[in-house]
This record gives structure tokens, C-alpha cells and sequence, in this order.
């Protein structure tokens, strides 16, 4: 019964913290880690809120880091389209 308690208390302390985040992302972050997003409609930032809370380490990582950009999806595709591009040049 002590690890459930411990394992809710985690959970909530999760959520919190990502609660607090998302208020400070929707309204200040998302506008520097997405530049698309910059001056987005107040239903746009509600309808992201969900998922920064559940996301928070995620994007806290990528607003600290200073990306701007979309990070490049790399899969088997993207690989084979590269060395099918590098062979021709």
C-alpha cells in the first residue's frame, strides 16, 4: 500500500509540474521553439495545453536548448532517399 501511495504522489507531483510548465509554454515558449506558432490564437495555445502538461520534460528540453527548427525524422526512408541522393552527385 506504501508504494501505491508513493507512485500516486509521484504522478500528481508530475502533473503538477507540468500544469505549472504548460501555463508558462502556451503563453511564452511555444512562439520561441515553433516560429509557425508565433501570435497563435488563444484556442490554438487551450488546444495544446493537454499535451504540454503530459510533454512538459520533453519540451521544457527543446525551449532550454534553443531549437528552432523541426527536429529531421530519421527512418529506414529518409536513409535510403539520402543514399539514393549521394550516389547520383
Amino acid at each position: 500500500m506504501v508504494f501505491a501511495h508513493w507512485v500516486i504522489n509521484l504522478a500528481m507531483a508530475y502533473a503538477a509540474l507540468g500544469f505549472a510548465f504548460a501555463i508558462a509554454f502556451v503563453f511564452y515558449g511555444v512562439g520561441r521553439i515553433d516560429p509557425a506558432a508565433k501570435g497563435s490564437p488563444l484556442m490554438f495555445r487551450l488546444l495544446i495545453f493537454p499535451g504540454a502538461v503530459a510533454l512538459w520534460p520533453l519540451l521544457l528540453n527543446r525551449w532550454w536548448s534553443g531549437h528552432t527548427s523541426p527536429p529531421v525524422e530519421q527512418n529506414a526512408h529518409r536513409k535510403s532517399a539520402n543514399s539514393v541522393k549521394e550516389a547520383k552527385s
